[in-house]
C-alpha cells in the first residue's frame, strides 16, 4: 500500500499545474482554447497515474476480499471438525466418570479375582487411557489448524480496513482534481466534451486469420467499438462508464479474459508483441499509466485505438500515435 505522505506529495506538481490555468495572470490575455487544452492535458498526465495507482489499491482489495472468503470457506469446516473432537472427548470423559471415575477402576483392579483378569484390567485402562489421549490429540490438533487460519484472516481484515481508510482519502483528493479539470474543460467547450468525432475509423468488420488468437481479439476490438460514447469517470469498468484500464478490462472480458483494472498488472498479464492485430493493448507513456485498444488502421495506414481518455470526455476512437508508446513492448496480448 502506497503511504498517503507520498501519495499527497505525488500530487503537488499537479496543483501547481492546475493553479497556472485556475489563476488568471493580471499581464496576459485570456488563454485560447488551444491553451487551455494543452494545459488540461499537462495536468491530466500526472493525475492519470494517480487514477491507476487508486485502482491498483482497489485491485488488490477486491482479491484480498475474495481470500477472506476463501479462508472463511476453509475455516467453516474445520470450526466442526473442533467442535466433533472436543465432543467426542467430553464424551469419554463424562463415560469415565459417570462409572465412577478412578476410583471404582482401583477398587475392580485390587478386587480381581485372578492375576490375569489383574492384567486384562490393567490393560483395558491403559487403552482407555490411549483413546482419550488420541481424541484429545486430535481435538488439539484440529483446534491450533483453526486458530492459525482465524489469525490469518484477522489480519487480512485489519490490512483491508487500512485500505480502506486509503481509499477513502484518495477518492476524495482525486476527485476534487476532477472537478477542477472539468471546470476548465466547460471554459474551453461549454458543456459538450472536447469535440471532434467519436469515430475516425471503421471498426473491424470480423477477424481475419481464422485463428483462436485472431477470434479472441476480434471479440475484444468489437466489443471495445460498441462501448464508444460511453463517458470516462476514473474508477469506473462499466457498464454505463469507464476509465481507460476499465474500458480494456470490459473489452477482453467479452473475449474470456479476466484482466484486473489497473495498467500495471494489465501488462504483466499480457505479452509484448511485434506486429499487433485487432485486440491487442496498447500502453502509452514510461509509467504505463494509460491503455487502449488496437482496432486497426485507417485509409492511409494510421493506426487506430479505442480508448477512454480522460475526464470529461468519452470512450472514442483516435490514431495511437498522438502519445508516446510505452517503452519496452508496447503492444500487448492477453496471455
Amino acid at each position: 500500500m502506497v503511504p498517503l505522505r507520498r501519495f499527497y506529495r505525488g500530487l503537488l506538481p499537479l496543483f501547481v499545474a492546475l493553479t497556472v490555468v485556475l489563476v488568471p495572470s493580471a499581464v496576459r490575455a485570456d488563454p485560447s482554447v488551444a491553451e487551455i487544452e494543452k494545459q488540461i492535458g499537462d495536468a491530466w498526465e500526472k493525475l492519470e497515474p494517480i487514477v491507476e495507482q487508486y485502482n491498483k489499491v482497489h485491485s488488490q482489495l477486491t482479491k484480498n476480499q475474495k481470500k477472506a472468503r476463501d479462508l472463511e470457506a476453509k475455516i467453516m469446516p474445520l470450526q466442526l471438525s473442533v467442535s466433533v473432537a472436543l465432543s467426542q472427548v467430553g464424551d469419554l470423559a463424562s463415560d469415565y466418570y459417570i462409572r465412577g471415575g478412578a476410583t471404582s477402576s482401583l477398587n475392580a483392579l485390587l478386587n480381581a479375582p485372578t492375576p490375569q483378569d489383574f492384567i486384562n484390567k490393567i490393560m483395558m485402562l491403559d487403552q482407555l487411557a490411549r483413546m482419550q489421549s488420541d481424541k484429545v490429540a486430535v481435538a488439539a490438533k484440529a483446534k491450533a489448524g483453526f486458530d492459525g487460519q482465524k489469525a490469518a484472516l484477522d489480519k487480512l481484515i485489519a490490512e483491508q480496513k487500512a485500505q480502506d481508510t486509503d481509499l477513502a482519502a484518495r477518492k476524495a483528493v482525486i476527485q476534487k482534481e476532477m472537478d477542477r479539470l472539468q471546470k476548465l474543460r466547460q471554459q474551453a467547450y461549454g458543456n459538450t466534451s472536447t469535440g471532434g468525432s467519436l469515430r475516425i475509423g471503421a471498426c473491424p468488420a470480423s477477424f481475419s486469420g481464422g485463428t483462436a488468437t485472431a477470434d479472441r481479439g476480434y471479440k475484444a476490438a468489437k466489443r471495445a467499438c460498441a462501448l464508444i460514447g460511453k463517458p470516462y469517470v476514473w474508477g469506473a469498468t462499466g457498464p454505463n462508464s469507464y476509465d481507460c484500464s476499465g474500458l480494456t478490462q470490459e473489452a477482453w472480458q467479452a473475449a474470456g479474459e479476466n484482466l484486473t483494472h489497473y495498467t500495471g498488472d494489465q501488462w504483466g498479464e499480457s505479452t509484448s508483441v511485434s506486429t499487433p492485430i485487432p485486440g491487442d493493448l496498447v500502453f502509452f507513456y514510461g509509467d504505463r499509466h494509460h491503455v487502449g485498444i488496437f482496432v486497426g488502421t485507417d485509409a492511409s495506414g494510421r493506426r487506430l485505438m479505442v480508448h477512454a481518455p480522460h475526464s470529461g470526455d468519452h470512450v472514442r476512437m483516435a490514431y495511437i500515435g498522438n502519445m508516446p508508446l510505452s517503452p519496452g513492448g508496447a503492444y500487448r496480448r492477453p496471455k
